[in-house]
């Protein structure tokens, strides 16, 4: 029954513990006009019970300021703080907004959705990776995100801030692992036939570890260039994770701008195709 408690209410990241609290004001706001309502609700129907010949019954009654007062103020009150508490957050927790770093440099990772798999493109380090993001534990994580075929939605719950993928389109995202562990990551929007399988794990390493995993990275013979990347986009589901030790230049940027053509889609094209793997 607590399954669902391993996403967003178990929050591993700062963007995700503000969620979280969200959540939780939100529903402490609510429930202060829904345990009231019901408790009067039970009162009422005992009080006014057909044997209680102490209450009072009053047919030619019809208006009272006092009770217009108390129905109108309190859901005015309610709507008031819970707008007042979304306008807050959703400054504070803007997707785009950076993450304070203190010392630590934001890593840059640039993340394009495909049918039916993820792309993670290491800039500054020159690798890549399919269906496996591996990032540092502690350091804000800033992410461009875009589609090289249909919308869908990069979100990892217990991080926090889903957010949509566009062909010719770039998004922004800020995250962060508080300390090292392992999280899954998926699509939130269903693009196809093979969307189901359209998730992928999230590694949070020690820094020691996420640079042994670079080095590691830079040694495969894998290379992602233009013809790789065609290859990547076609239709396919259930690919195993894979690594780039090398990637073009400013693949990303071709992808964002449609200088590289987007997939033709999960259409009559891919459907036959929802099956695949990838190799390391």
């Amino acid at each position: 029954m607590l399954a669902g408690c391993s996403g967003v209410l178990d929050p591993q990241g700062p963007v995700g513990a503000g969620e979280k609290l969200i959540l939780l004001d939100a529903l402490a706001i609510m429930l202060a006009i829904v345990i009231p309502v019901i408790v009067a609700t039970l009162a009422f129907a005992w009080w006014f019970r057909a044997s209680n010949s102490r209450a009072r019954y009053l047919p030619d009654w019809e208006f009272s300021g006092r009770i217009e007062l108390v129905v109108w103020s309190i859901p005015a009150l309610v709507i008031m703080f819970l707008g007042g508490l979304a306008w807050i957050s959703s400054h504070e927790l803007d997707p785009a907004r950076p993450l304070p770093a203190g010392q630590a440099r934001p890593l840059e990772v640039d993340v394009v959705s495909l049918d039916w798999k993820w792309l993670f493109i290491y800039p500054s380090q020159g690798v890549a990776s399919v269906n496996e993001l591996v990032v540092p534990a502690g350091t804000p994580l800033h992410f461009r995100l875009t589609s090289g075929s249909v919308m869908t939605a990069f979100f990892v719950p217990q991080l926090g801030s889903m957010i949509y993928t566009m062909n010719g389109m770039v998004t922004e995202l800020n995250l962060m692992a508080d300390a090292p562990g392992t999280f899954q990551g998926r699509s939130a929007h269903y693009s196809g036939d093979g969307f189901s399988d359209m998730h992928f794990e999230v590694r949070a390493l020690a820094a020691q570890e996420f640079s042994a995993w670079v080095a590691e990275a830079r040694r495969s013979a894998a290379e992602l260039d233009v013809r790789t990347y065609e290859a990547l986009e076609q239709p396919a589901g259930n690919a195993a994770p894979s690594v780039f030790g090398r990637v073009a230049p400013r693949l990303f940027e071709d992808v964002a701008a449609q200088v590289i053509p987007p997939a033709p889609g999960p259409g009559a094209a891919g459907a036959a195709a929802v099956t695949g793997g990838g190799a390391r």
